[in-house]
């Protein structure tokens, strides 16, 4: 039986792998949970799957431990206690599946641990990717990613020799604005934005999708997990979303992964790898498939993408920059503060005007990370 971490445990990530672990209650065991605002859901499913350890914000901390009553459940502080959760010695298995650069110190704690970890989150693999794979390698970590995206590459270069890769196709759907002329982009509210075609996710990963960033931290994050140079990953949008990624080797093969658009797949994968269990989902219809297509992104249209395959190329404090940036200003929009199309250029403007440190250690990029988001305030309180 693996045992369980899961931090963002009420987000969509978190709830999917509770589904996971629910079709197969003898092989899992939820050991912690954690979460920072759906505090009714959190109760949910600590009196469902009743984790030894639980973590909320700082001053929800008292009123949860007084609602559940539960002596045998530990209620800690999200912002302080997530490393020693993930470093429990009788943890297998951590699953990441908070958002934001808050990531980072508890995964790089699991992976300092040895866990395996099942991260959904970009951020801190784009802020400090090279630092967490260099201490994967030296623990002896497994990163078996959960992102759809980086799980049909794991799977395709599962077995394969390495010198024989070619080129990722990294595919993506487009996002909720890929049949949108950008003319209208200024004019795009908040709610237009998160009505994404595809996949139910969380808001600023949803606004990411729009703005296709979201695709540029993919990048950086597979440039990290598989060792890759700028020059081997291609951007593919493909609307459908039945191919989650391809690789192509050097005798011309190209393996890619396919399946329908539900996150429990490569969470299950990721938690059960690596054996194959049934997902109790059905499998792509080919008959009912009118076509796949394929086709280059507009990095007119979509000018973050080419921002951060540029930031992937120079490496240093930029990723970090770029994620931090990219954070102030994505939330600023969301709560009505700026136009969709200002978000772009803040996160252009605090790139730019940073000064790149290359090979840094943790406290550079944090100090970068820091600075950024100070700069992107600055920004946006100037209106550009």
């Amino acid at each position: 039986m693996k045992k369980i971490v899961i931090l963002g445990s009420t987000g969509s990530i978190g709830i999917n792998t509770l589904k996971v672990i629910s079709r197969y209650p003898k092989k899992f065991k939820v050991v912690g949970l954690t979460a920072f605002n759906n505090d009714v859901l959190l109760e949910k499913q600590i009196k469902q799957f009743l984790p030894r350890y639980v973590a909320v914000r700082p001053n929800a901390v008292k009123g949860l431990k007084n609602r559940l009553g539960l002596k045998k459940v530990k209620v800690l502080n999200a912002e302080e206690d997530l490393s020693s959760i993930v470093s429990l010695k009788e943890v297998d298995v951590v699953v990441i599946g908070m958002t934001g650069s808050a990531a980072l110190e508890p995964f790089l704690k699991a992976v300092q641990c040895g866990k395996t970890i099942a991260p959904a989150n970009k951020e801190a693999l784009v802020i400090a990717g090279e630092i967490i794979m260099s201490q994967a390698r030296k623990y002896k970590a497994k990163i078996i990613p959960v992102d759809s995206e980086q799980s049909a590459i794991f799977q395709c270069l599962e077995g394969q020799r390495r010198s024989d890769l070619r080129k990722i196709y990294l595919t993506a759907s487009g996002g909720a604005l890929d049949k949108v002329p950008k003319a209208r982009f200024g004019k795009i509210t908040v709610e237009q934005i998160l009505a994404h075609p595809r996949w139910k996710m969380g808001k600023k990963i949803t606004v990411d999708s729009a703005t296709l960033m979201n695709k540029g931290f993919e990048i950086i994050e597979a440039q990290r997990l598989f060792d890759l140079k700028i020059a081997d990953i291609e951007v593919v949008i493909h609307p459908e979303a039945i191919i989650h990624s391809m690789v192509s080797f050097q005798d011309g093969s190209i393996m890619a992964q396919l399946g329908i658009t539900d996150m429990r797949i490569p969470i299950q994968y990721a938690l059960t790898y690596p054996e194959r269990l049934d997902t109790g989902l059905k499998d792509v219809d080919f008959f009912k498939l009118k076509q796949l297509t394929f086709k280059k992104p507009d990095f007119k249209k979509f000018p973050s993408l080419g921002l951060a395959i540029h930031v992937a190329g120079e490496g240093g404090t930029l990723p970090a920059v770029l994620n931090a940036a990219d954070e102030e200003a994505v939330s600023a929009f969301l709560k009505g503060k700026m136009s969709f199309v200002n978000i772009h250029r803040i996160v252009e403007k605090t790139v730019l005007q940073h000064k790149n440190k290359r090979n840094p250690g943790l406290k550079e990029i944090l100090a970068a990370d820091t600075a950024a988001r100070v700069k992107a305030q600055e920004i946006i309180l100037k209106k550009l």
